[in-house]
C-alpha cells in the first residue's frame, strides 16, 4: 500500500507540475507580445535618446497592441499558433530596424502611408548608402531582432503554441481594448508643450513627436487608421492678432531695415499698395463649398500682405533660369575654387541670412517650399506628388504665372521619375523633361542605362540649345543631380580630384567639394551660353538648394570649422539638440543688367523665393495665399524649422525649451514678448498644417477657377 501511495503522490505532483507548466506558457504567450512591444518601443526610444517621460504613454498603448497581436496567436492549431507568433515577432522586429535605417539615411520616419512613394522611387540610387548605414547599425540591429530569433529557436520549447479556446483569445482581445482606453486616458493628462499627446493623436503630420510622444508603434497604427479616416481640421479659428505682426506693412517699433536701399530718386512715386489681387476672401470664408475653404480663406483674410516696394517689376519680361541644386550648401563656396558661384552669391542680390531647412521628404519637400512657395505637409500624402495625383491648380507656381504671360516654361531632371515627378512637374506648369519622358541625351553606359549621377554642367549642355535662341521670353526650371550622396563613390568628383585632393580634408568633405565644383562649372557653361546668344543681359538666374547634405552633416563642419551639434542629434534631426547654423545657405538671385548688389539681412528661406521673384517680375500674385513673403519688402523676415521652432527678425523660438531669445538691438517688455510669441506659434502652425487643406481641397482652383 505504501507503494501504490507513493506513486499516487507521485503521479499527483507531475500532474500539478503539468499544470502549472501549461498556466506558465498560456500567460507567456498572453504577454508576448505585449512584451515584445515594450522592450522594441524602449530600445527604440533609449537608442534615438527621446525623451522617455512619455514612457506610460506608449508602453500603454504598446501593451493594447500586444494583446491584440496575441490574440492572433492563440486559437489555432499548433503549428499555426507557432508560425504566426513567429512571423509576426520577425516582422514588427524588422519594422523597427527599417524605421531607424529610414531615420537615419533620409531623416524621416515613414509610415504605411509612404509606400506607394517609395514603390515609386529608385532606391538603387540609395543603395550604397543604404548598406553602409546597416552595416554601421549591425550592433542595435542586433539587439532589436534578439528576441525574435529567440523565439525562433527555443519558442516550441518554452511556449508550446498548444490550440487555446477562441473564447479566450476573445478575453485577451478585450484586454487589449482596456488598455486601449487606458491609454487613450494618459494622453489627455496635463503634459506640457507646444505639442502634446492628445494633439498628436488628433493629427497625420509630425511623425517625429507622434514617435517620440505616442511611440512608434501608435505613429503607424494611426497612420493606417488615417488612411481610412481622414483627419479633420484641428487647427481651431483664432486668428487674432495675425494682423498685429507687421502693422501697415511696416517693420515694428525696434527693427532696422534689413534691406540696404539706395537713396530713392525724389521724383518717381513709389506704388507701396498690397500684393493682393481682387478677391473676396470675406465672401468665400462665408459661403465656400465646404468648412476647410472657409477656414483657408478665413485664415489668408486674416494675414497681414507685403506691400509693392521700389523692386516691384525691376525684372519684368525677363527670361527666368531656375535650378534646384541637389544637396548643396554656400559653405561649399569658395572664391579660388567655385569663382562662378562666389560672384553670383556677392553681385547679386545678397541673402546674409538664407535657410534651407530640412522638412518631410528632403528632395520633394525642398522642391515643395522653392515652387509653390509652401511648406509640405510633414506627413503623408507627401504634398509635391499629390499635386500631381490630385491635378490641384497650381496657381502662384513661376511655371503658371509666366506661361499665361506667354513665356516658355520648360522643365528638366536628369533620371527617371522619382517622387510623381512625371505627373507634378506638368501640373506646375512645366513642359516637363525627364530621362525616359523627352530627356534622353545624357550619359549612358553600354547597356544604355543612366550613369550615376549625372553631371549637371553636361545637363546644361544637353538641354540649353532647347530654348538659347527663343524669340520669346523663357522660363526654364533645373532639378540637378551632381550633389546626390553619397559623396564616398561620386563619379563627377574625377575632373576635380587634383585640386580636392590637396585641400586638408577627409576624402568625403573633398569630394563634396568637387560637386560644389561642378555646379560652378555648370552655371559658367549656362552664363557662357546665354552671354553668346545675347540673352544674359535680359535674364534672371535663381539657384536655391533643395537641402543641405544631411548625410555627411561632417562635410560641412569640416568646411567650417565649427560643430553643428552631435553627430547622432544631426543623424536623427533632433532640432532641439543642434545648431541652426547647419541650415545656413546660399541663394542665388542675379542678373547682369544689376549695377551694384543689393545686401539683405533679415532672415528668409526657401518659401520666400516665389513671393519674392513674383515681385521683381511684376506679377500679380496674392501674398497673403503663400506661406513666404517677399524679402525685399518691408514686411519682418521668418524662417520655419520641422520641429516648430523659428527664427523671425525678432528672435529665436526654440521650442524644445520653450524659451525666446530676442535678435541683437531688439527691446520687448514681458508682455509684448509674450504676446508675440504667441501669436507667432499660431501662424507658425497655420503656416505649416494649412498646405495640405490647400493641396486637398483645390483652394486655388475654387478662388481662380480651372
Amino acid at each position: 500500500m505504501a507503494y501504490n501511495g507513493r506513486r499516487l503522490g507521485g503521479t499527483h505532483r507531475r500532474s500539478r507540475r503539468g499544470e502549472n507548466a501549461v498556466l506558465f506558457q498560456t500567460m507567456a504567450r498572453v504577454l508576448l507580445f505585449p512584451a515584445l512591444l515594450a522592450y522594441l518601443e524602449l530600445v527604440f526610444h533609449i537608442h534615438m535618446k527621446t525623451a522617455l517621460v512619455y514612457a506610460p504613454v506608449y508602453l500603454v498603448f504598446g501593451t493594447a497592441g500586444g494583446l491584440f497581436l496575441s490574440a492572433l496567436a492563440l486559437p489555432w492549431t499548433r503549428l499555426g499558433n507557432s508560425l504566426t507568433a513567429k512571423i509576426l515577432a520577425v516582422l514588427i522586429s524588422v519594422l523597427y530596424v527599417v524605421e531607424i535605417i529610414a531615420k537615419t539615411i533620409l531623416q524621416s520616419y515613414y509610415g504605411p502611408s509612404s509606400l506607394k512613394m517609395a514603390a515609386g522611387n529608385r532606391l538603387t540610387d540609395y543603395s550604397d548608402v543604404i548598406i553602409s548605414t546597416v552595416l554601421s547599425k549591425l550592433p542595435i540591429i542586433l539587439v532589436f531582432l534578439l528576441p525574435s530569433i529567440l523565439l525562433c529557436v527555443f519558442g516550441r520549447q518554452l511556449l508550446g503554441f498548444a490550440r487555446l479556446d477562441i473564447r479566450f483569445a476573445g478575453l485577451v482581445l478585450a484586454g487589449s481594448l482596456l488598455f486601449h482606453a487606458v491609454g487613450l486616458g494618459f494622453i489627455h493628462l496635463p503634459w506640457k508643450g507646444d505639442l502634446t499627446p492628445s494633439m498628436l493623436y488628433r493629427m497625420d503630420t509630425n511623425f517625429d513627436d507622434q514617435v517620440e510622444q505616442l511611440g512608434l508603434w501608435t505613429m503607424l497604427r494611426l497612420d493606417v487608421k488615417h488612411m481610412v479616416f481622414p483627419v479633420k481640421n484641428t487647427m481651431g479659428n483664432d486668428f487674432s492678432g495675425l494682423d498685429t505682426l507687421n502693422p501697415n506693412g511696416s517693420n515694428s517699433e525696434g527693427l532696422d531695415s534689413s534691406v540696404s536701399e539706395p537713396d530713392p530718386d525724389p521724383t518717381p512715386v513709389l506704388d507701396t499698395s498690397p500684393n493682393v489681387m481682387d478677391v473676396d476672401l470675406a465672401a468665400i470664408a462665408e459661403s465656400g463649398a465646404n468648412d476647410d475653404i472657409k477656414w483657408l480663406a478665413n485664415y489668408f483674410n486674416n494675414v497681414t500682405p507685403t506691400r509693392k516696394n521700389q523692386y516691384t517689376g525691376m525684372f519684368e519680361g525677363y527670361n527666368v533660369v531656375f535650378l534646384t541644386l541637389e544637396g548643396f550648401s554656400g559653405y561649399a563656396i569658395d572664391k579660388d575654387r567655385t569663382p562662378t558661384l562666389y560672384k553670383l552669391t556677392h553681385e547679386g542680390f545678397v541673402f546674409n541670412n538664407f535657410y534651407t531647412a530640412l522638412h518631410y521628404t528632403s528632395t520633394s519637400g525642398g522642391e515643395c517650399q522653392n515652387l509653390l512657395g509652401l511648406y509640405p505637409k510633414n506627413g503623408e500624402p507627401a504634398t509635391l506628388p499629390q499635386t500631381g495625383d490630385l491635378g490641384t491648380n497650381t496657381y502662384f507656381t513661376l511655371a503658371r504665372q509666366l506661361g499665361r504671360k506667354g513665356y516658355q516654361t520648360l522643365g528638366y531632371h536628369p533620371n527617371s521619375n522619382m517622387y510623381n515627378r512625371e505627373k507634378s512637374h506638368p501640373n506646375l506648369g512645366y513642359d516637363w523633361r525627364q530621362f525616359g519622358m523627352g530627356f534622353d541625351n545624357l550619359e549612358l553606359n553600354d547597356s544604355g542605362d543612366l550613369l550615376w549621377p549625372q553631371r549637371d554642367s553636361y545637363v546644361i549642355e544637353a538641354s540649353v540649345n532647347d530654348y538659347i535662341n527663343s524669340s520669346s521670353p523663357f522660363h526654364v526650371y533645373y532639378l540637378t543631380i551632381s550633389g546626390h550622396m553619397p559623396y564616398s563613390n561620386n563619379r563627377v568628383v574625377r575632373p576635380y580630384e587634383e585640386t580636392v585632393r590637396a585641400l586638408p580634408y577627409s576624402e568625403t568633405t573633398q569630394n563634396y567639394a568637387a560637386t560644389a565644383m561642378e555646379v560652378d562649372r555648370a552655371l559658367k557653361t549656362l552664363i557662357d551660353k546665354l552671354d553668346a546668344a545675347g540673352q544674359l543681359e535680359k535674364t534672371v538666374i535663381v539657384a536655391a538648394p533643395d537641402h543641405i547634405p544631411y548625410f555627411d552633416v561632417a562635410a560641412l563642419e569640416e568646411l567650417t570649422g565649427q560643430s553643428f551639434g552631435s553627430s547622432k542629434d544631426l543623424e536623427y534631426l533632433k532640432e532641439g539638440s543642434i545648431n541652426f547654423d547647419v541650415y545656413k545657405n546660399a541663394l542665388i538671385l542675379w542678373s547682369a543688367s544689376m549695377e551694384e548688389p543689393v545686401v539683405v539681412d533679415k532672415p528668409c528661406c526657401q518659401v520666400d523665393i516665389l513671393p519674392t521673384l513674383s515681385n521683381l517680375l511684376g506679377l500679380e500674385y496674392d501674398s497673403r495665399m503663400l506661406d513666404g513673403s517677399d524679402i525685399l519688402s518691408d514686411s519682418e523676415g521668418l524662417v520655419v524649422f520641422t520641429s516648430r521652432c523659428w527664427l523671425s527678425s525678432r528672435g529665436f523660438y526654440n521650442r524644445s525649451t520653450g524659451e525666446f531669445t530676442p535678435a541683437e538691438g531688439v527691446s520687448m517688455t514681458a508682455e509684448e514678448q509674450e504676446s508675440y510669441v504667441a501669436t507667432m506659434k499660431k501662424l507658425v502652425g497655420y503656416k505649416l498644417d494649412s498646405t495640405a487643406l490647400v493641396i486637398e481641397n483645390n483652394f486655388y482652383n475654387y478662388v481662380f477657377g480651372g
